[in-house]
């Protein structure tokens, strides 16, 4: 055990402390720097909450070069981790630089939703220019480094900076002349003291997929607002702007198709409720087609225990999926409108040897753009992919600041 501090009620949250490496770092080392930081923060947590905390060491993982990483990349290895100890929260502890979604350099950052946080010591140690780098041993480095632990652990218990009047959940800003741990805002603290009840893991062990299924509905059930939260900060319909390769593979043949007899007969002769029926059942089947290909779930390595968090980190990457599938099928469809307003010859469409009535009206149009958007989503999908399978989680789960 790294550190404990008890509280004034019967519950405890454990807080599994994971350190990864990059090559050529002692390892033990950053164990005892994580181990004090949790030494330094906990008397504050438990103070703030009122209940037990403990953090645990884990073994360490070395990873494989010094290269920047997204929070999202240690998100795996922390799932599985906090389903094996059982933990309530995850903390890892690395020395590669980390970087937002914004793809800024940042000492660390939190996903309220999976309960874990990240802090990288590369920030922490940096110094002003011409002078050398702090050691882990630094006075600034140490209470910096606990500062930011409550700080993020703050973000997991729902602590938002605009709270804060003052003190530890202000936005995060390196102190050089820090001795000490800030203390967390009255208002603050009245949060945490009621959220914080809440954090000890629901979990089960389901037998088979089918409960495995009905856990993570109810789960997804029971707390509607945390997943609408992260959906909004998701952006997840715009998902597709950043993901080059699944739009190429989504227009690509909706410009071919667009200008064939075939696709123009079923267009003007599908009714509008199969087209809508079609075109979700689409959107549908391509999200979960990259779910499970891209095995998009956590952790990846399925286990017999399954907790409340986990589970609903599942739900929520599964309807980013959806949404994003929708923003691909409205990005597709404007372009396809487009060209049938525009660059069709409209008397070409009026003379149709198929259609029965030779007036093509404004819905005519909608309706056959949308049944070819439906086949571009599919391919784009079933072709495009996702460039990286941690870019979904990282939009969706992790904020864009410490």
């Amino acid at each position: 055990m790294a550190a404990e501090c008890e509280g004034s009620s019967d519950l405890q949250v454990d807080v599994g402390v994971f350190i990864a490496h990059a090559p050529g770092t002692d390892p033990d080392r950053l164990q005892s720097f994580a181990a004090r930081a949790a030494e330094d923060a906990v008397d504050e947590l438990a103070s703030a909450t009122d209940v037990t905390w403990r953090f645990y060491l884990e073994d360490p993982a070395r990873l494989p070069d010094h290269d920047r990483r997204r929070p999202s990349e240690f998100l795996d290895r922390a799932t599985h981790r906090m389903v094996e100890g059982p933990y309530d929260l995850v903390v890892v502890v690395t020395d590669v630089p980390l970087v937002s979604s914004r793809e800024r350099f940042v000492p660390g950052l939190a996903s309220p939703l999976s309960r874990v946080t990240v802090l990288s010591t590369r920030n922490l140690r940096s110094a002003p220019r011409g002078e050398p780098r702090r050691s882990l041993d630094h006075e600034a480095v140490r209470w910096n480094a606990a500062t930011l632990l409550v700080h993020l652990v703050g973000h997991v218990l729902g602590a938002r900076h605009r709270d804060a009047d003052s003190g530890v959940m202000e936005p995060f800003q390196f102190v050089s002349e820090r001795r000490d741990v800030p203390p967390i805002d009255a208002d603050v603290e009245t949060v945490l003291h009621r959220i914080a009840r809440e954090i000890p893991a629901v979990e089960t062990h389901p037998r088979g997929s089918l409960a495995r299924l009905a856990f993570h509905a109810r789960s997804a059930v029971q707390n509607p607002g945390r997943i609408l939260q992260a959906l909004i900060n998701s952006r997840a319909p715009l998902l597709p702007l950043s993901l080059p390769k699944l739009s190429t593979a989504a227009v690509a043949p909706t410009l071919v198709i667009v200008f064939s007899a075939e696709s123009w007969d079923v267009g003007f002769h599908m009714d509008n409720v199969t087209a809508g029926l079609f075109a979700a059942m689409s959107i549908l089947i391509a999200a979960v087609y990259l779910l499970f290909a891209q095995n998009l779930s956590f952790p990846r390595k399925q286990h017999q225990i399954v907790t409340e968090h986990t589970a609903l980190v599942n739900v929520t990457v599964f309807l980013v999926l959806v949404l994003a599938m929708l923003g691909l099928f409205m990005l597709v469809w404007v372009i396809i409108l487009v060209i049938e307003m525009v660059v069709f010859p409209p008397n070409l469409m009026s003379n149709w040897p198929s259609l029965e009535d030779p007036a093509v009206g404004f819905v005519d149009l909608v309706r056959t753009g949308a049944f070819i958007s439906t086949i571009g989503v599919l391919s784009g999908a079933l072709a495009g992919g996702l460039e990286s399978r941690t870019i979904v989680s990282h939009l969706t789960l992790f904020l864009d600041r410490p």
